[in-house]
């Protein structure tokens, strides 16, 4: 399969997502917030976590609070 071939195939969604604020490039960090929520149900303080997220995944630490807050912001209207 071609690269047009799978846009072509997944464009509704894709449009879809691209309309309530989601980029291609967050699928690269679902793990990173996933093991965000994981540690805060842990009872882990914010600011170790997104210590040990930055290490972990070799991004910044404001690069952490970036998508800690990308990821819980409400999908933008008019996108369902």
């Amino acid at each position: 399969m071609t690269i047009y071939e799978a846009l072509k195939f997944n464009r509704e969604v894709l449009e879809k997502l691209k309309k309530a604020g989601a980029r291609l490039e967050d699928c690269a960090y679902l793990d990173l917030y996933r093991d965000y929520e994981s540690m805060r149900l842990m009872g882990d303080k914010v600011s170790y976590i997104v210590a040990v997220l930055a290490d972990r995944y070799g991004v910044s630490e404001r690069k952490v609070f970036y998508l800690i807050k990308h990821f819980q912001s409400e999908c933008k209207s008019g996108a369902a």
